[in-house]
């Protein structure tokens, strides 16, 4: 496993350690996030931009995560889809995220920070 990656360790036991990259949470966040009905796509920076581009998806666009002492804090920036009620989308958003990680990772979520980037105008339903 590379070293270089930040990781963090949910299980030491008698067959060895689980270490999970944050980058790994990041991308259970998104995924978790885009299922929910109003949510258009992921907000991104110019490096993640520029990857869409090239044709590399990158899955934790949008999404940063802080693992400290098993707990989560995540920041989730995301493009709403037009129509959509804002305060219900992030509720929802929330509420995924928070259940994706902590049943996928044991972690417990202390936070989801819901960052509106943008109104998405091409998905209208």
């Amino acid at each position: 496993m590379a070293e270089d990656r930040k990781t963090f360790k949910i299980k030491d036991g008698s067959l060895g350690e689980v270490k999970i990259a944050d980058e790994v949470v990041a991308i259970i966040a998104g995924l978790a996030a885009t299922e929910v009905d109003g949510v258009g796509s992921m907000a991104g920076n110019i490096t993640n931009e520029l990857v869409s581009k090239l044709g590399m998806k990158n899955l934790s666009k949008g999404i940063r995560v802080e693992v400290q002492d098993g707990t989560a804090n995540v920041d989730v920036a995301l493009n709403i889809s037009y129509g959509y009620a804002i305060p219900e989308v992030s509720s929802k958003v929330q509420e995924r995220v928070k259940a994706a990680i902590e049943n996928m990772t044991g972690l417990e979520v202390d936070v989801v920070n819901i960052r509106i980037a943008s109104v998405d105008m091409g998905n209208n339903k």
